[in-house]
């Protein structure tokens, strides 16, 4: 773990680790499907990619896609009611 975007993204999977635990272990779990973790899952890992490669704009913006799909397909939070 070397650069910035090693911390970042592992930080971002970490959270998305607890997230899918905690919904999956709950009394009633959510209608969350396993296929809806593969995308921010790989987003981290492009964005790591693509930070340590010297492409620092398009790991933000990547990073800034994967935080965006969490918040609003996996709505880790209740700001929004669900449609």
């Amino acid at each position: 773990m070397e650069t910035v975007f090693d911390w970042i993204t592992v930080a971002i999977f970490a959270g998305l680790i607890v997230l899918f635990m905690q919904r999956s272990t709950g009394d009633e779990p959510p209608q969350d499907s396993i296929w809806q973790y593969l995308g921010p899952s790989v987003g981290c890992a492009v964005a790591n990619y693509l930070g340590n490669e010297g492409y620092q704009l398009a790991a933000i913006a990547v990073i800034a896609a994967t935080l965006g799909y969490i918040l609003f397909v996996l709505r880790p939070f209740n700001f929004w009611p669900k449609s």
